[in-house]
């Protein structure tokens, strides 16, 4: 953590969502790398604050083929923002 004062999201458990809730924000990360999901939800709770999901989809590539992603989402729409334009494990993608 970088700041001393306690999440209650941390300290109840709550942070990161087993579901993904409707009225989120989403972003899908193709292309599963070995580690990434653990990378990310890491990172995530690093440096963000508010609740958050992360689980594995499937999408269709722009060859019409099934492929894996990464879906994570935000409850609030500026820790999307800054994980998009901030986290460095979506440069190597």
């Amino acid at each position: 953590m970088k700041n001393l004062i306690p999440n209650p999201y941390n300290v109840f458990g709550e942070r990161r969502l087993t579901y993904p809730p409707a009225h989120f924000e989403y972003a899908t990360i193709p292309g599963i790398r070995y580690n990434l999901g653990e990378a990310l939800s890491k990172w995530v709770e690093i440096n963000l604050k508010s609740r958050y999901y992360l689980g594995k989809e499937l999408v269709i590539n722009h060859n019409k083929e099934l492929q894996h992603a990464m879906k994570i989402g935000f409850e609030d729409s500026k820790e999307m923002s800054y994980f998009m334009l901030a986290c460095p494990h979506l440069k190597y993608n």
